[in-house]
């Protein structure tokens, strides 16, 4: 009996090696997501890697009861544990600062010092748009500094004259200021080649309150030469839903990404995702010299199905991860109404999902078509978020704009996360309004809300206007100071440049056509948002400023005389003249 007995422990020390065993459980960040894709390593197998499921769970065999295992995600801490075999574990992997910052509401602006319980006197309404608080007058000797975020988004004016040309109200949440600027920004051209940006400024008279001055800033971003414009990974992510069977829908966007695969070059590689019904890669990577092959796709497309957005944005991310090009122009181009009706419908959803492969250095353009369904606010936050810019395509002639004479600007950025602060001299200024880039009301009532920078193009012209009230007459030669901070796409690293502005003023009727024309945007905005700031300015006053610096021959500045004159009708319709008394 006293051999046996040593020889059964040997026996079941034995069986314990080839036992199997399994360490089983769910991984979460600390908001609670999911987490799929995890790459996991376990210690006694080597360099094999496992990656977490759908819902974050995991299942791995082993040969022992315990095992050390390392869990890693890009923008997540990686962690290390000795997990148990016999307990299902809940592993919680901490958000790197850089990633928790994207999760946070985003502010457009905001004042330094100003606390978030006066910001919340803004107020306004949201309709079918994200709701948006305007900007007022800030004390300086309070706070003299405010920063904004810099972008090349355009949608709000083609959406806008999609509204007025229809002869219907624009809805007050879809006029932002500084998109409709941006639509204009070529308006001043841009011949730096420098790896820096150039700024310049003005001051100038406010034609809807004479008591206070305009202060107008030009940032020029570098722009690229095409000999030097990097490789593009594009992935068109095609919306071919029910709802996009219309003919300013899928047709629309069939003849725009046609026009942009007109300017694909060899070095470029393009793929496309459809979903409708399903999702379908319709296209794997292929080289832009194949030119017939992708229009040839794109003319095959029909629109038929529902809209699994969630599952179709993970496809067009993981075929643009696959075709990485390191240093190249890696980027998904989205285009749809914006009606992600199955999968993860809401914003915050979304926002957490573009935000997850933000990370892998890959940006988000996205294209919006359509009306009565379209959905602005989720395009707008999907491209923010996605580390990208946003227009809307009302006609072919705007697909022609921005996926064509505006190629460069829309696809390849210069600048990532651009934020202006500027600081007003207490001297020269008592009091500022930032005109445009204003908060959404959902951010600004947030405390923990932030300031995410934008993306800029190659030679855009990003412009900000100010209504300043000045002290006295202007006698300080300083007006402000500008610093502009932004991690540069060209060279891969952070810096910043400092700009002083000086007095430097030319009375309204003396300024340069493109500076009044600019001035005539910011108004048209303002009277569409029935700002309080401009009560007594009228439309007739705005059209004579506009056509003073309007060339009829331009067609867009023609047209933006059009829409000036439709909105005055719209909103001022001729009274009828009462019957005269005998």
């Amino acid at each position: 009996m006293k051999k046996v007995f040593p020889i059964l422990i040997l026996l079941l020390l034995a069986l314990d090696g080839f036992a199997q065993y399994y360490l089983r459980g769910q991984i979460k960040d600390n908001r609670g997501r999911k987490l799929e894709g995890v790459t996991i390593q376990v210690k006694s197998k080597g360099l094999i890697p496992y990656y977490s499921g759908k819902d974050g769970d995991f299942g791995i065999p082993i040969s022992k009861s315990e095992d050390s295992i390392f869990f890693s995600l890009a923008g997540y801490e990686t962690t290390g544990m000795l997990l148990r075999s016999n307990v299902f574990q809940q592993i919680l992997l901490e958000m790197l600062p850089s990633t928790a910052r994207l999760y946070q509401k985003n502010l457009s602006s905001v004042i330094t010092d100003l606390k978030p319980a006066e910001s919340i006197y803004y107020g306004g309404m949201g309709e079918s748009y994200s709701g948006l608080i305007e900007n007022g007058f800030i004390k300086t000797p309070q706070y003299p500094q405010t920063g904004f975020s810099l972008n090349i988004d355009k949608a709000a004016y083609s959406n806008i004259r999609r509204f007025l040309s229809n002869e219907m109200n624009v809805p007050t949440d879809a006029v932002r200021t500084e998109e409709m600027l941006n639509y204009f920004s070529f308006d001043y051209p841009n011949k730096n080649a420098d790896s820096l940006f150039r700024l310049e400024s003005v001051i100038t008279d406010c034609p809807w309150n004479p008591h206070n001055k305009l202060l107008l800033t030009k940032a020029f971003a570098p722009k690229i030469n095409l000999e030097n414009i990097p490789p593009s990974n594009l992935v068109f992510l095609i919306d071919v839903s029910g709802s996009m069977d219309h003919p300013n829908r899928l047709p629309l966007l069939q003849s725009a990404f046609k026009i942009l695969t007109a300017n694909l070059r060899n070095i470029d590689t393009i793929s496309i995702v459809t979903y409708g019904g399903n999702v379908s890669i319709v296209l794997y990577p292929t080289s832009g010299a194949e030119k017939n092959t992708i229009n040839a796709v794109i003319d095959s497309l029909s629109a038929n199905g529902d809209t699994p957005g969630e599952n179709a944005i993970k496809v067009a991310y993981q075929l643009a991860k696959g075709s990485f090009i390191k240093g190249g122009n890696n980027r998904v181009i989205l285009a749809t109404d914006g009606d992600f009706n199955v999968g993860q419908r809401t914003e915050k959803e979304l926002e957490d999902l573009i935000v997850s492969y933000k990370e892998l250095g890959i940006s988000l353009t996205c294209l919006g078509v359509g009306m009565g369904n379209y959905k602005d606010s989720k395009l707008e936050t999907l491209s923010k978020k996605g580390n990208g810019n946003f227009s809307y395509i009302d006609q072919v002639a705007e697909a022609e704009k921005i996926l064509f004479r505006e190629f460069t600007t829309t696809l390849f950025s210069v600048a990532k996360n651009t934020i202006l602060n500027i600081a007003f001299n207490k001297e020269a200024v008592s009091a500022y309004r930032l005109i445009g880039f204003d908060n959404k009301r959902d951010a600004i009532s947030d405390s923990s809300a932030t300031l995410l920078g934008g993306e800029i193009g190659s030679g855009h012209v990003s412009i900000a206007l100010f209504e300043i009230e000045p002290v006295t007459s202007l006698i300080s030669d300083e007006v402000a100071k500008i610093n502009l901070t932004y991690e540069s796409a060209i060279h891969q690293y952070a810096t910043s440049q400092t700009f002083q502005l000086k007095n430097q003023y030319i009375p309204i009727q003396q300024l340069d056509s493109a500076g009044r024309r600019t001035i005539s945007i910011a108004a048209f905005a303002g009277l569409l948002r029935k700002s309080k700031f401009m009560k007594t300015y009228s439309y007739n006053e705005l059209l004579g400023l506009a056509t003073a610096s309007c060339n009829p021959q331009n067609t867009l500045q023609n047209e933006l005389l059009v829409l000036i004159q439709k909105a005055d009708k719209l909103y001022n319709p001729n009274k009828r003249k009462k019957p005269r008394k005998d």
